[in-house]
């Protein structure tokens, strides 16, 4: 029988608790949930008011993956869906702004993924982000380098960079910004993408071209497009263990002298917090946000 909960006066039905999602320790899909709870307070402001796009991983990280942007078949009616703009025609997507729609989404066993501009503003982005991927045998300690390079030239501009995380392999470096249009941000970021190659040359790399990246961390400013999209902030990703898109301290980051050094699962989230507080505020308060130069 599938369990019946209430939250916040919602009526849900979260199936498949003991189910294993994490193989490499065990990490079930009840233990998800919890993360979702506990978390709640201080994700919800990254999702409040941001389309949602799903990749939906019900089998673990090995099973099937799907991407989608359209709300599920099923969402409940007090789920929020808005209409959104896109490239090819408008449509719907789920907006998760309160703590029900976020555990009912969480039910669905998926990462969250946001644009970097509010319903409100579409295709003006109120933040910057810059995606670092290595490329092996480079890691996030490669990554960490060209971070620090980024923060800096960021500040040189007005900027503070703040960093977290992608949950995977690399980092994501994130500035808060007076909106501005999706398609400026976007340009700016390949122009520091491009400034970052030439001036760290064996370490930094602006194009995607896979013969290009052994050994480099690819600078991604593609996803400050209007119609692309980041792994939000606290999101568990779809890997062996329970990775967390978690933000980090420059310290961490400055300190790093192995890949372990920067994983963050899941269990470690509530103690960071209690540690360090909300780095990312910023992001949701547009505190210190500057203009694009």
């Amino acid at each position: 029988m599938t369990p019946i909960t209430h939250v916040a006066g919602r009526r849900l039905a979260l199936s498949n608790l003991e189910k294993v999602l994490y193989p490499g320790d065990g990490f079930t899909k009840g233990e998800v949930l919890h993360h979702y709870a506990g978390i709640a307070e201080v994700m919800l402001p990254h999702l409040r008011d941001r389309p949602v796009s799903f990749l939906r991983y019900p089998d673990g990280p090995s099973g099937q993956r799907f991407f989608s942007k359209n709300p599920p078949p099923g969402t409940p009616e007090w789920v929020r869906v808005a209409r959104v703009e896109r490239s090819d025609g408008a449509g719907e997507q789920v907006v998760i702004d309160d703590l029900p729609s976020l555990m009912w989404a969480a039910n669905l066993v998926t990462e969250f993924h946001t644009p970097q501009w509010r319903l409100d503003a579409q295709g003006r982005a109120d933040r910057l982000v810059l995606d670092l991927d290595p490329g092996e045998p480079a890691t996030i300690v490669e990554c960490g380098v060209v971070a620090r390079w980024l923060r800096d030239r960021l500040a040189a501009d007005g900027l503070t960079a703040y960093v977290k995380t992608s949950g995977s392999k690399g980092l994501h470096l994130l500035a808060p910004l007076v909106p501005a249009p999706s398609s400026e941000v976007t340009a700016y970021a390949k122009r520091l993408a491009v400034e970052a190659e030439r001036e760290l040359p064996d370490l930094a790399l602006h194009r995607m071209t896979k013969k290009l990246r052994a050994g480099k961390v690819f600078v991604d400013f593609s996803q400050n497009a209007a119609a692309k999209t980041t792994a939000t902030p606290y999101t568990l990703r779809a890997r062996d263990y329970p990775t967390v898109s978690a933000p980090l301290t420059w310290a961490e980051v400055e300190h790093c002298e192995a890949p372990e050094d920067l994983v963050v699962l899941a269990q470690d989230v509530p103690s960071r917090l209690k540690q360090h507080g909300e780095l990312l505020a910023p992001l949701v308060t547009g505190e210190g946000a500057g203009e694009l130069p």
